[in-house]
Formats: structure tokens, C-alpha cells, sequence
């Protein structure tokens, strides 16, 4: 049998002295210098660090909760201050990995993309998720417009963009021709509140719905069909779904949902020709779980400081946890490269 078990006190404390020597030639006290890594850590070294940084960022821990656990399970002592400290050290060490996601965005062939609101002192900000392939990437900005699309991923992306029926992706995909996949998810829910309204809509919505529905019952067989009848089933589907659109009632919410077909059919159903796109936004609805679970607790950031770590250690936790990678050493990792001036550690997929 084996056991496993904390030892009694799983901390090492280094003393590193830097000693004084008195030069006879040039009459000076001349002292040796400490490691520029020790000395870039300073009193807490990188693992302890990491640790912090990972609580903090990845166990959405209040600064007293490190405190208390620092002290009750470590018996180490540190002042909530010196902890911030700590967090915006690695905060600076994970600037590199961070820039080089951002950089990569406007390369990727498939991107899925949601914003959701955060509280900075009192004002509303948005935390926007570029969730791609390999990796994902927050965002945090004053707007929800169009231009935070522009200045991520520029005005030649080339890629497929997954995202909801919200104005600015459509702006985004109007302006520049970017192919689009709209969420059948979303799109579900607005036709279903189709069917809550007066009978003539309702009517209207629920034929709609019927045919959206056995569109999913084809998805959901995927794995049972062969490819070339799964691209005929779907085909089929969409034709019906479109057909369904045609002809609504004389009632403005009807006329906006078939003009939405109208204007937007192939952007619903792109997933149907280009391989690798989802028909749904929620790899992107997923990823900004965590987010919301941070914004309860922590009830958002107080500055620029705070705002760039959270946008710095989110988009780690999210990719480690999207390629299985461990948070914990690639914090020690990257931290270590950081004292040491070492390049930093890459979280782009090999």
C-alpha cells in the first residue's frame, strides 16, 4: 500500500550573503553580488511564487485566503501587500507568452469569439474570449463595438469566425467580408421565443423550430453516418430550415427572423462546407465559465494593473487547461525564465 503525505514543513529558506571585502589598492569596500535571479526574485523564491500566482489566478483565492493558507499549512508569513507583489511579478513574467497568443490570433483558420461584462470601480467593461484551435485569449476593453474585432484580429483575417448574432460581429463581417458562423444555439433561443408570442408567430416559430431540431438530430448522428450521407442529411436540413423561413405573418418579430435568413442563411450554415467548424459558440461560452465564476467572487478589478493580470492569467489557465497542460509548472517555468532572463516559455501549440 502506498500513502500519501504532506511532509511537516514543505518550505526551504535559503540565506544568500553577499559578503564585504576592503580592497587595499583602491582603499573601497567592495561587496560580491548576489544572483541576479535571487535578486529579481527577491525574498520569496519561484515556486512559493508560482504557488501564489496559481491560487490566485487559478483558484480564485482573495489575497487573506493565501495568507491564511501561507501561514496555517507552510507556516510562512507574508503580509497581503507582499503578496500583490508577488502576483504582479508574475503578471510581468507571463507579458511574453500573452503577446505572442495575441499576435498569433489573425493567423488562425477557425476562431470562436464572446464577450461578457466586467466591473472595474464601479464602471462596466468587457471581457472579450478569442478562443481558437490550440490556445485562448481574453481581452479585457472599454467597448463591445466592432473595433476591439479590428485591433485583435486586423482587417485581413482570413479565418471563420464563430460568434453569436450580436451587432458587432456582423459589422465586423459587413466591413471586411469575414466568413462568419453564426450560432445555431443562440439562434434556437430567438426562434423558441418566436413561439411564446401571439398565434400567428407562434405558428410561424414553431414550424421553424420543428425543422432546427431535426437539423441537431443530424449533428448528433455524425459518428453513426458516413460522410457523403452526413453532407446530404445536412443539405437537406438546411434547405428545409430556409424554406421554413419564407413567408412569415405580418408581424415585425416574424419579418425580422425570416429577413435574418434572408440576409444571413450562409453564415448559419457554414459549418456544413468548411470542415473543422462548429455549427455552435460554445467552445468560446465555455471558456468564459471560469470568467464568470471570477467576476462573482472577486466582484472585478480596481486598474490597469489588475485588469492586464487578469487578462494575462486567464488566457494561461484556459490554454494549459485546453492543451492538458500543468498551470502550475508552466507558471514555475515561465517565472524562473523571467529571474533569470531567460526567453519565456511558449504557449502556442507545437
Amino acid at each position: 500500500m502506498q500513502q500519501i503525505e504532506l511532509v511537516e514543513r514543505p518550505i526551504t529558506v535559503t540565506e544568500h550573503r553577499a559578503l564585504t571585502y576592503w580592497c587595499p589598492h583602491c582603499l573601497r569596500a567592495q561587496r560580491a553580488p548576489l544572483p541576479a535571479d535571487v535578486r529579481a526574485a527577491g525574498l520569496v523564491g519561484t515556486r512559493l511564487t508560482a504557488l501564489v500566482a496559481w491560487l490566485k489566478g487559478g483558484a480564485h483565492c482573495s489575497y487573506t485566503t493565501i495568507q491564511a493558507l501561507l501561514g496555517d499549512v507552510l507556516s510562512v508569513r507574508l503580509c497581503t501587500g507582499q503578496l500583490a507583489r508577488l502576483v504582479q511579478k508574475a503578471g510581468r513574467a507571463l507579458d511574453a507568452a500573452y503577446g505572442e497568443l495575441h499576435r498569433a490570433l489573425p493567423t488562425q483558420a477557425r476562431l470562436n469569439v464572446d464577450e461578457t461584462g466586467h466591473k472595474e470601480c464601479g464602471g462596466n467593461l468587457w471581457t472579450w474570449c478569442f478562443r481558437a484551435p490550440g490556445y485562448t485569449v481574453f481581452k479585457i476593453d472599454e467597448s463591445r463595438g466592432s473595433k476591439v474585432l479590428l485591433e485583435a484580429l486586423g482587417k485581413e483575417f482570413d479565418g471563420v469566425l464563430g460568434c453569436d448574432y450580436f451587432s458587432a460581429y456582423r459589422k465586423y463581417m459587413g466591413d471586411l467580408g469575414v466568413q462568419v458562423q453564426f450560432c445555431l444555439a443562440h439562434l434556437v433561443r430567438d426562434v423558441k421565443f418566436l413561439t411564446s408570442l401571439e398565434a400567428r408567430t407562434s405558428k410561424y416559430g414553431a414550424r421553424l423550430l420543428d425543422r432546427l431540431r431535426a437539423l441537431f438530430r443530424v449533428i448528433h448522428r455524425r459518428k453513426r453516418m458516413q460522410p457523403q450521407r452526413f453532407q446530404r442529411a445536412l443539405e437537406r436540413e438546411r434547405q428545409g430550415i430556409v424554406r421554413a423561413a419564407r413567408h412569415p405573418p405580418w408581424t415585425r418579430e416574424a419579418r425580422n427572423m425570416s429577413e435574418r435568413f434572408r440576409r444571413h442563411a450562409d453564415a448559419y450554415f457554414r459549418f456544413i462546407t468548411t470542415p473543422g467548424v462548429e455549427p455552435t459558440n460554445n467552445l468560446a461560452e465555455q471558456a468564459l465559465r471560469f470568467i464568470v465564476i471570477q467576476r462573482r467572487m472577486t466582484q472585478g478589478t480596481r486598474g490597469p494593473v489588475g485588469r492586464a493580470w487578469c487578462e494575462r492569467i486567464w488566457t494561461a489557465v484556459a490554454t494549459c487547461r485546453q492543451q492538458r497542460r500543468s498551470l502550475f509548472e508552466f507558471l514555475h517555468t515561465t517565472l524562473h525564465a523571467h529571474f533569470t532572463g531567460q526567453p519565456a516559455p511558449s504557449l502556442l501549440p507545437a
